[in-house]
């Protein structure tokens, strides 16, 4: 069996899942995906795990190529991906349009759902936000941190907590059953992240190319953009 083997950040889990189907159809091969926080999937290319096409932040890919990690020419854009509010759904929606808004949201909350403080570009950002409105230490106690947003989430949507409240990107919001994206962060707190797909340089050099050209080709093709708006890149 022909395998295409990804590595890729969170953000872009629904977007790959979606066009698994069709890239088959195409080409005849699967797709062996590993999906995660952005430091996690770094770790994970850098300690060896085998990757064909890595989907990362612009920033980080940038980075890879000009260390020769990647193939040079090979990155395409999949758009921004901005970070939202969520809840579970059927719970009341706050309003979180402002900084004070947000910072009420978060008091009244039961529980705090997002992805890992340290490995995850949504993570970092609203763990500072939290510090810039003064509640950090105040809600640590009501934090629920996973390795990812998606898994936040979904831990979010199986809770039974009267009141909780989630943040992390609005992909990861999307695609998951059981929550609704309530707003953006505030203005002042908005973050948007360009995500970009990329072949490694060992797949550049190996039958895997034309595969890695393929999917990345697809994933960032006009056809593909409906899916990519619906799931909440930005072009």
């Amino acid at each position: 069996m022909t395998v295409l083997n990804l590595l890729c950040a969170g953000a872009a889990q629904g977007l790959v899942k979606a066009l698994q189907e069709r890239f088959k159809a195409a080409t005849g091969a699967d797709i062996q995906a590993r999906f995660g926080a952005v430091g996690a999937i770094q770790e994970a290319l850098l300690g060896g795990e085998a990757c064909d096409v890595l989907v990362l932040t612009e920033a980080l890919i940038g980075r890879l190529v000009a260390e020769g990690r990647l193939q040079a020419g090979s990155a395409a854009l999949l758009g921004r991906v901005r970070t939202g509010v969520a809840v579970r759904a059927g719970t009341p929606w706050p309003d979180v349009a402002t900084a004070g808004g947000l910072k009420a949201a978060l008091r009244a909350a039961t529980g705090v759902y997002f992805p890992d403080a340290l490995r995850s570009t949504a993570g970092i950002h609203f763990a500072k936000v939290m510090r810039e409105l003064g509640l950090h230490d105040e809600l640590a106690p009501r934090f629920k941190t996973y390795p990812n947003g998606a898994s936040a989430m979904r831990a979010m949507a199986e809770s039974d907590e009267a009141q909780p409240i989630g943040c992390t990107q609005v992909t990861e919001i999307r695609y998951t059953p059981g929550v609704e994206l309530v707003a953006l962060l505030p203005a002042e707190f908005e973050l948007a992240t360009p995500y970009t797909a990329a072949m490694t340089a060992s797949a550049a050099s190996s039958p895997q190319a034309a595969l890695a050209a393929h999917f990345i080709a697809l994933m960032t093709s006009t056809d593909a953009l409906p899916l990519r708006s619906a799931g909440g890149f930005d072009n």
